[in-house]
């Protein structure tokens, strides 16, 4: 039990150290375009949609993390969130991948295109209402600091590392840090080098260069004082709870006993595992699947309501949205799956 909740513990710290990452990119890119690239996103809503549908349809979690990222950034809207976790099957995508593939790819374009569908009508519901808290209403742009908010200032490079601020140097390490971790495939870390670990080797590599070379305004305003010090706690705290929480659940529950009973049972207990922001519980009606154990209508279910992680880090930021996103996505996967039941898939 105790090499579990240690594993645990570094999946959650590998989780954080990602969602900061792209934090740091959200920001980066903001200020490098000058707030172009949040504008356009604003003023396109069929592209936000279809962007945040896409990344969440990328197996694993990673897709989901950059639009929580963005969405906590109000970045991209309520609807578009849910679109990307409809889309998304988390871990359990790598899978289907390996078990059913024909399934995983129709599956998949399934999902997307019912994400595509409910992020407008999510939005034409909730209204003003659709994006982040005002805690972190938007990333910030300073008129002001224009001078010292260029993201890559070559002249004062030098100058910048001859007597470095505590946060450069304590974000430098963390980063390369992360970045030596993924490289020699340390714990929580995939062991062959397939795209997902090339993946956080390239977001551990970037996010050292942002915070090597960034002005010390932009690194203090905006990467130390908004992403390290006002999300990564928190973050990793709800992180590793509720990691942790399941884990110990796992480790003395039979949680598969759940799914034993009948069709319409597993329907219903697939739309309340599918509420649990983790991949493990979830793989369960992937191999029974595969096994033929039971109809692809429970698998839809289950593939529509759960996310993997991708759900975790927005804990930190609105529990009243995870619940809201969560209730969506549970209500879309019962309707669904039950008109496939009651037509016999």
């Amino acid at each position: 039990m105790l090499h579990e909740l240690l594993s645990t513990a570094l999946e959650a710290v590998m989780i954080t150290a990602f969602v900061a990452v792209m934090m740091i990119a959200v920001e980066y890119l903001n200020v490098l375009t000058s707030g172009t690239f949040e504008s356009a996103l604003r003023g396109a809503p069929a592209v936000q949609y279809a962007a945040a549908v896409a990344l969440g349809a990328i197996p694993g979690c990673l897709g989901a993390f950059t639009v929580v990222a963005l969405y906590s950034h109000r970045v991209v809207s309520l609807g578009a969130l849910v679109g990307a976790m409809v889309a998304t099957s988390g871990d359990e995508a790598f899978v289907m991948l390996a078990l059913v593939p024909r399934t995983a790819l129709w599956l998949g374009l399934g999902l997307a295109a019912l994400g595509f569908l409910a992020a407008p009508l999510v939005d034409r519901v909730a209204g003003q209402a659709r994006f982040a808290p005002e805690s972190c209403a938007r990333m910030t742009i300073h008129p002001d600091h224009a001078a010292e908010c260029r993201c890559f200032p070559v002249e004062a490079l030098i100058r910048q590392w001859r007597r470095p601020a505590s946060s450069r140097v304590l974000l430098s390490l963390a980063m390369g840090a992360y970045t030596v971790w993924i490289g020699l495939g340390g714990s929580g870390v995939p062991d062959a080098w397939n795209w997902v670990r090339l993946t956080l080797l390239l977001v551990g590599v970037f996010g050292t260069f942002v915070v090597v070379t960034v002005p010390d305004h932009f690194l203090q305003e905006h990467l130390w004082r908004h992403v390290a010090v006002g999300h990564v706690p928190r973050i990793f705290a709800w992180t590793a709870g509720v990691l942790i929480g399941v884990a110990v659940l796992e480790h003395f529950t039979e949680l598969e006993v759940l799914v034993r009973e009948n069709l319409w049972t597993m329907l219903f207990a697939a739309g309340a595992l599918g509420l649990i922001p983790e991949s493990g519980p979830h793989l369960v009606f992937v191999t029974l699947y595969a096994a033929g154990g039971i109809p692809i209508s429970i698998l839809v279910a289950s593939s529509i309501v759960q996310d993997g992680h991708g759900m975790l880090p927005l804990l930190a930021h609105s529990r009243k949205d995870f619940l809201r996103v969560k209730a969506v996505n549970l209500v879309l996967g019962l309707v669904v799956g039950a008109a496939l039941l009651a037509l016999g898939a």
